[in-house]
């Protein structure tokens, strides 16, 4: 005899995991400690105003050599590892708006098509961030770094292509923003970047695909 109690336990079971799961891919509180972290001196050592923000996920907060890459150039590293495009629209006016910056730079998609949502959401997170950003520093340039094909995520790359087509033709409709498209020269005559370019993990960069970011963006990040 099948036990009467075991099925509805299950059922419970299976719902509180799957609440569990979208709640720790939508959460942006899960971020606080770190956004804390990264806004700690902003009160008594503010950054200059006035120059290019960075922002998104891990290989935004992994870019150690941000300032030596781009000599001259008042940078401000915002990227906290994990996050979604989500997350930073949600931290904007934590990390990007105080600092008035004349560009900012966001890269982030990916761990959100990893984690379960759709090219499409991505699309209109970005557009959320485009309008939130110029709503309040309607001056600013906006570059949106691709969604890298990473050879790690080789899974969702149609998803990738997708969002980035999708994010793409959204930044074609106003001329503050630019899509910057660098699986193209990441991968060279291949169909995605090679994993030469990436860490083990083969998620994250080595400094040959810094490299290759730097050299794409050195032309938007200095134009006037």
């Amino acid at each position: 005899m099948k036990h009467p109690v075991l099925p509805r336990l299950l059922l419970h079971f299976t719902l509180l995991s799957t609440l569990l799961a979208l709640f720790a891919s939508a959460a942006p509180e899960a971020w606080l400690k770190e956004i804390d972290a990264l806004t700690a001196h902003d009160a008594t050592q503010p950054p200059a105003k006035g120059g290019v923000v960075f922002v998104g996920s891990s290989s935004i907060r992994l870019w150690k050599t941000l300032a030596e890459d781009f000599p001259g150039v008042p940078v401000i590293n915002r990227g906290f590892g994990g996050s979604e495009l989500a997350d930073s629209v949600f931290y904007l006016d934590r990390v990007v708006l105080p600092y008035q910056p004349r560009r900012v730079v966001v890269f982030a998609g990916t761990n959100d098509l990893k984690n379960g949502r759709t090219p499409e959401a991505v699309a209109a997170d970005f557009k959320a961030f485009r309008t939130r950003l110029h709503a309040a520093l309607p001056e600013a340039k906006l570059l949106y770094l691709s969604i890298t094909l990473a050879p790690s995520r080789a899974n969702i790359h149609d998803a990738m292509r997708k969002a980035n087509r999708l994010i793409a033709a959204d930044c074609a409709t106003d001329p503050r923003c630019t899509f910057v498209d660098i699986n193209t020269p990441m991968a060279g005559d291949k169909p995605a970047p090679g994993p030469e370019l990436f860490v083990e993990d083969q998620l994250h960069l080595n400094p040959a695909g810094y490299a290759i970011w730097t050299k794409v963006l050195a032309p938007h990040i200095t134009a006037k």
